[in-house]
């Protein structure tokens, strides 16, 4: 069964066994406390209500109604508990219930933090060595923007300053740089950040999940997104590896979807292996291939770092992922997992941050 089909109709069956439970407290305070039922029925709706009108001013998805009702029950919950505690410690019950309002602040709060985090770039640096011919390399990479959840085509542009900043010899995208609903501008003006930017080897570039569109309704199509990344000299790599400047090899990987996806052993057979391996694959499922195949190096997106706590941990502890987040060595292979530069649908982070990856890798 579809992922998808398991988790969002449990998210929405949760979503109004919340609406139920927090109409229900919502009853321990006036206007609604001791009145008659029909009033009483007028608690239900107003959270939803409020929930709605966040999103629609902020220009959210009907999703996001349910994520933020869903963290003000948790946290409703948690205050519950710690009330009850409180009562049992101080024996008595206290004649104000302050558990509600302190839900909602801590909703408000850790709401604003995840907002805060998934709109804000920061850089994150990793510093390698190897014992291969390789010199001084200084990689960018760029994961997951999801054009239109958090950033625009000019806010993408704007970030690639930063980019620029860094003077990399090479800018790789590993995957979802579009969404299924971004528009064409800001495809376009995105990709055209792209041609500006000044490397020594060039802007390299593989498909994620959400790049041919799951149920595509931008203003592009597949084949425009191709033409405008080739026409501002991004090189797209599809099951391919390159040699560059004699130096070291790139090898760009099929998205785990695509059933003609070669293997790690068909993509790595005929290359030296003296030479220093830099391997693109926008799912982080495939480890095990990758580290007997011997890759130096392999950059990853998809997870977001995790995106809504503790989603991906779960992802991790069921098999979804081999890595959630950050650097894990293997053998002589290092795997990096990039939270990425936005996410996907939910202008929220609260289990990582946006960033641009920066590595820098220095031959011992």
């Amino acid at each position: 069964m579809n992922f998808f089909a398991i988790v969002f109709p449990l998210v929405f069956l949760l979503g109004a066994a919340g609406i139920l439970y927090l109409g229900l407290r919502l009853q321990k305070y006036p206007p609604f406390r001791g009145k008659h039922w029909a009033i009483r029925l007028l608690s239900f709706p107003v959270f939803p209500l409020a929930a709605y009108l966040v999103t629609l001013l902020l220009g959210m998805s009907t999703f996001n109604v349910v994520l933020l009702l869903l963290h003000l029950v948790v946290f409703w919950l948690l205050c519950d508990l710690g009330w009850w505690i409180a009562e049992k410690i101080r024996k008595k019950n206290p004649r104000r219930y302050y558990a509600g309002m302190a839900a909602i602040a801590l909703t408000v709060v850790y709401m604003g933090a995840g907002w805060f985090f998934a709109h804000h770039v920061f850089i994150t640096d990793y510093a390698l060595t190897t014992e291969k011919e390789v010199g001084r390399l200084c990689i960018v990479q760029i994961s997951d923007s999801h054009l239109g959840v958090t950033l625009s085509g000019e806010d993408f542009a704007r970030e690639m300053e930063k980019v620029q900043s860094q003077n990399p010899d090479l800018v790789v995208i590993t995957g979802d740089f579009v969404d299924d609903d971004s528009s064409k501008e800001d495809m376009l003006t995105a990709c055209e950040a792209l041609g500006e930017l000044k490397t020594t080897y060039g802007v390299y570039f593989i498909y994620g999940n959400h790049d041919d569109g799951y149920f595509r309704k931008g203003t592009f199509t597949p084949a425009e997104l191709r033409k405008a990344l080739t026409d501002n000299g991004v090189v797209i790599l599809e099951d391919e590896t390159v040699l560059i400047d004699n130096r070291f090899y790139l090898v760009g990987r099929k998205d785990r979807s695509a059933r003609d996806r070669l293997s790690m052993e068909e993509l790595t057979k005929d290359l030296d292996p003296a030479k220093y391996t830099l391997v693109l694959d926008h799912q982080p499922t495939d480890f095990e291939a990758q580290t007997e195949a011997r890759a130096d190096l392999v950059l990853s997106g998809h997870t977001h770092g995790g995106h809504i706590f503790p989603t991906g941990l779960v992802g991790v502890w069921f098999g979804g992922n081999d890595l959630c987040y950050g650097m894990e060595v293997r053998e002589s292979s290092t795997f990096i997992v990039s939270s990425g530069i936005s996410g996907w649908a939910m202008p929220f982070k609260t289990g990582c941050i946006s960033e641009i990856v920066v590595i820098r890798v220095t031959e011992e």
